[in-house]
C-alpha cells in the first residue's frame, strides 16, 4: 500500500490490528499521526506501541484504549511516567546502544514507523532532523513508514536521511517542534557545574545530558581549548562554545571537527543551529553509544546524573524505589567508554539533596531501587560540596569520600550507618 500526500486520518489506515508501531523520539514525535491513530481505536486491537522518550500528548495511553493499544517504553519520560507506574504501560530496561540492533536483527520487528521529517531537498531526500538515535533503525526496518513533513524540522547531516520513495504515506503539517523550557541555573547547579568544569581538561571529548547541571558545567568552560563533542544528546548549551571555537573537535579521533550526537533537544535555537550545519552529524546510537566508538576519542569526559547513590558507589538512575522514573539510557555506554578512553573521566553529578530536602547520598539504596551503574564502574561523584574520586578505592575510602560531599546535615547520620551496617569507622 502506497499513499503519498494525504491526510493523517487516511495515512494511519495502514496500521492494522496486531501491528507493532514505533513512534519517533523526543521533539520529533508526530502529534497529528499519533492522534489520528488513537482516533481509530474502535477499529484496532492489540497494537503494540514502541517508544523511547517522546514529547507531547500520549492519548493512546488512556485506560479506555487498553484493548486497542499496549505500550512498551525503552525510556520513561514525563508524559508516560504515571502510566508506567500504574501498570498501563511497561518499561524495558536496556542500554540505548543495543536498541537499534533489536530492530535490525528482527528480534523486535517494526511494522509501522510514525515519524516527522524535514521538507525534502531537490533530490527527494528528507531528514529525520533532530532525532536520529534509535529512529534511524526503525525506519530502515519498518514495513511501512508514515511521515509528517514539517518545514520546522531541520535538515541535519548524518544517518537520518530518508528518500520520499521509502515513505508510504506523508502528511504535510506546519507546527513548531517541541521545545524544552530552559530554567535559570540555580546556585547549587552552578557549584556542581564549577566542580565538573575543573575536571575537564583541554582537548577533552564531551558527553553531557540535559538540564541545569550540564548547562552550568558548559558555562564554566569558556577558558578551555580544543574541546570536542561525541554525545548521546546535545542541547543549547554547546552553541556558544562552538561559535567561539572552544568546541572545535580538533583532537577527536572519530569524526574530527564534527559535533556528533544521537539527537538534539532544547529550544528553537538548537534546532536552527543544527539545520544544514556541516559540522553537526546526528547518527544512529548503535554507533554513537558504542563503547568501541567512544573509547577511541581522547580524554572522553562523560557527565551524567543520578537519582541517588549509596556510600560505596552504587548508582540508581532510573527509579525511585520500585517506581520507574526514567530509563537506563546511555549512561553505562558512556561511563564505560569514558573509563576506557585514554585520559577519560566518568562523572556522575547530583545535588546532595532533592528539592524536598531528601538526601540523595544514602547508606543503602531504597528498597526496590534499580542499579544502573555498578560500584565497579564509577569514577567521580560530584555534588555542590565537592568531588569524590571512588575509582580503585576500598569500601572505607569510598564511604569517607562520599560522606565528604554529602549535605553537612546528613554526614553524622551517614557515619553512624556505615558503622552499623559494615563496622567501618570513617
Amino acid at each position: 500500500m502506497i499513499i503519498y500526500e494525504t491526510t493523517a486520518k487516511e495515512a494511519v489506515n495502514i496500521i492494522k490490528s496486531g501491528d507493532r508501531v514505533f513512534i519517533h523520539t523526543a521533539a520529533a514525535a508526530p502529534a497529528q499521526l499519533i492522534q489520528a491513530m488513537t482516533d481509530r481505536h474502535d477499529e484496532l486491537e492489540n497494537v503494540e506501541i514502541i517508544s523511547a522518550h517522546t514529547e507531547g500528548e500520549v492519548p493512546y495511553a488512556d485506560d479506555a484504549y487498553a484493548r486497542s493499544f499496549s505500550i512498551n517504553c525503552f525510556f520513561v519520560g514525563h508524559n508516560m511516567r504515571a502510566h508506567v507506574q500504574r501498570g498501563r504501560a511497561h518499561y524495558i530496561p536496556i542500554f540505548l546502544s543495543e536498541i537499534p540492533e533489536l530492530f535490525r536483527s528482527r528480534k523486535m520487528p517494526i511494522d509501522v514507523a510514525l515519524v516527522t521529517v524535514s521538507v525534502p531537498n531537490d533530490k527527494g531526500f528528507c531528514s529525520l532532523g533532530c532525532s536520529v538515535d534509535i529512529s534511524d533503525a526503525a525506519i530502515d526496518t519498518a514495513r511501512y513508514v508514515i511521515a509528517q513533513i514539517n518545514p520546522n524540522m531541520p535538515f541535519v547531516h548524518g544517518n537520518g536521511i530518508i528518500h520520499l520513495s521509502r515513505i508510504h504515506a506523508c502528511v504535510h503539517v506546519d507546527e513548531p517542534l517541541f521545545e524544552m523550557k530552559i530554567n535559570t541555573i540555580t546556585d547549587t547547579e552552578k557549584s556542581i557545574g564549577k566542580h565538573i568544569a575543573g575536571l575537564v581538561e583541554d582537548g577533552a571529548t564531551l558527553q553531557m545530558g540535559i538540564g541545569g547541571i550540564p548547562n552550568a558545567a558548559l558555562s564554566y568552560l569558556t577558558n578551555h581549548k580544543n574541546l570536542g563533542v561525541h554525545t548521546e544528546m546535545c542541547s543549547d548549551g554547546i552553541i556558544d562554545l562552538v561559535e567561539t571555537g572552544i568546541i572545535n573537535g580538533s583532537k577527536k579521533v572519530t569524526e574530527p571537527g564534527k559535533v556528533v550526537s544521537g539527537f538534539a533537544f532544547g529550544t528553537k535555537r538548537i534546532y536552527n543551529f543544527i539545520d544544514k550545519n556541516p559540522i553537526v552529524n546526528l547518527k544512529d546510537v548503535g554507533y554513537v553509544n558504542d563503547t568501541r566508538t567512544i573509547r577511541q576519542n581522547p580524554k572522553v569526559t562523560s557527565i551524567n546524573s543520578a537519582i541517588e547513590i549509596d556510600l560505596y558507589g552504587q548508582v540508581c538512575a532510573d527509579s525511585i524505589g520500585t517506581k520507574h522514573y526514567s530509563g537506563v539510557g546511555g549512561q553505562m555506554d558512556f561511563i564505560r567508554g569514558a573509563t576506557l578512553s585514554k585520559g577519560g573521566k566518568a562523572i556522575l553529578a547530583l545535588p546532595s539533596r532533592t528539592s524536598k530536602d531528601i538526601p540523595r547520598i544514602v547508606p543503602t539504596l531504597k528498597m526496590g531501587a534499580s542499579v544502573v551503574t555498578t560500584r565497579a564502574h564509577v569514577q567521580y561523584i560530584v555534588t555542590e560540596f565537592g568531588i569524590a574520586s571512588l575509582y580503585a578505592k576500598n569500601l572505607k575510602e569510598r564511604a569517607r569520600a562520599m560522606i565528604s560531599i554529602a549535605h553537612p546535615n546528613d554526614r553524622e547520620f551517614l557515619c553512624r550507618e556505615v558503622y552499623k551496617n559494615s563496622k567501618i569507622m570513617v
